[in-house]
């Protein structure tokens, strides 16, 4: 089995810290890495570093869990158990699991959050929406432009989204002419509407992202036909985690580490039901 250290730094190498946000919390948050005796055997990645996950590694039996999201994204004082975080800490140190975190640094990476939401839904990348401007090859940024394998109309895109995408409460919600041809998308695994002048100079004919504003969305739409799709957050990032996954055990076979790697498919986004008027509009 290789040592904690070793598989950090294998994922500090996928997905560099300095690639994260100045305002981010991206690495280790907890794990004995400067003890050699410390081993890995086997990996959970999960998008959120909250109860019911933490509780899954604990069943599992694995030594380290790798999570999108931050567990502490702001500074703290206390990590006691009595409160929701502080319990996640405890309950991974009790059991001897380390927790990792890749947030905006894997959204910048190549492959990225966005290379794996592009290949959920079967798209062809062909450049970041933002590249960054530090990677000389022009692969590593925020968001993707794709083209679509064969145009469709907005309404299939929308309904392959929601075939393709994990399930959640919120669905797939879109905005624009249903019966207008899709041949190019512009796609952004988590929140994604202040990117909408970038889109807008992408020149694509949709854009599927989460959390979409009121406001934003509205504008983007006066603007120009431009379809919308909104997602569940969650469910736009959750595809990373497969990705991730595979691209540990690819490092685990050229190492003979012998990892067992695992993704968490608990739903974890915070919406959990979804009510449909049954009133009749004046």
């Amino acid at each position: 089995m290789p040592a904690l250290s070793d598989v950090l730094s294998a994922l500090d190498a996928l997905w560099p810290p300095e690639w994260a946000e100045q305002w981010d919390a991206v690495g280790t948050v907890c794990g004995d890495v400067g003890n050699p005796d410390a081993q890995v055997s086997r990996v959970l990645f999960a998008v959120d570093p909250v109860q019911e996950v933490a509780d899954e590694a604990v069943r599992l039996g694995a030594d380290l869990l790798v999570t999108h999201h931050p567990l502490y994204l702001r500074g703290t004082t206390t990590v006691a158990a009595d409160t929701f975080k502080g319990r996640v800490v405890h309950t991974l140190i009790k059991n001897d699991i380390a927790l990792h975190v890749a947030h905006t640094n894997a959204d910048r990476a190549d492959p990225g959050v966005s290379d794996a939401l592009a290949g959920a839904l079967d798209l062809r990348v062909t450049a970041p929406l933002v590249p960054d401007s530090a990677d000389p090859a022009g692969r590593r940024g925020l968001g993707r432009i794709c083209e679509l394998q064969t145009p469709e109309t907005l309404a299939e895109f929308a309904r392959r989204a929601a075939d393709r995408l994990p399930a959640t409460a919120q669905g797939i919600r879109f905005a624009g002419d249903p019966d207008r041809v899709i041949r190019t998308v512009a796609v952004c695994g988590g929140s994604g509407d202040s990117l909408f002048d970038e889109v807008r100079a992408a020149g694509v004919d949709a854009y599927l992202t989460a959390d979409l504003r009121h406001h934003p969305a509205s504008e983007a739409s006066q603007r120009s036909p431009l379809g919308l799709v909104d997602a569940a957050h969650w469910a736009t990032e959750w595809p990373w985690t497969e990705q991730a996954a595979a691209q540990l055990d690819e490092i685990s076979d050229r190492h003979g580490w012998g990892l067992r790697t695992h993704v968490s498919r608990t739903v974890t986004d915070p919406w959990t039901a979804h009510a449909a008027s049954s009133a009749v509009p004046h």
